[in-house]
């Protein structure tokens, strides 16, 4: 019935790895991942530190102008 399918829309997104369409709900067992070969590939990409999460704090002994002035205020 299409009045179902306008009731109940499937949302899709992008798996982060491959990027192939991933229905987000229930019967997407990986989500957000399209496969569990998608979701280890990126767990491994966090173990090898090709990820970071970036800080707000320069190493000792240096200093960040941006953030410096930002202080200032």
């Amino acid at each position: 019935m299409r009045t179902n399918a306008l009731l109940n829309p499937m949302k899709s997104v992008a798996c982060p790895r491959c990027q192939k369409p991933v229905v987000w709900g229930p019967e997407s067992k990986f989500r957000p991942f399209c496969s569990e070969r998608c979701k280890l590939m990126d767990l491994g990409a966090w173990a090898n530190e090709e990820y970071r999460i970036a800080n707000a704090t320069p190493p000792d002994g240096e200093s960040d102008p941006a953030l410096d002035a930002f202080r200032q205020q």
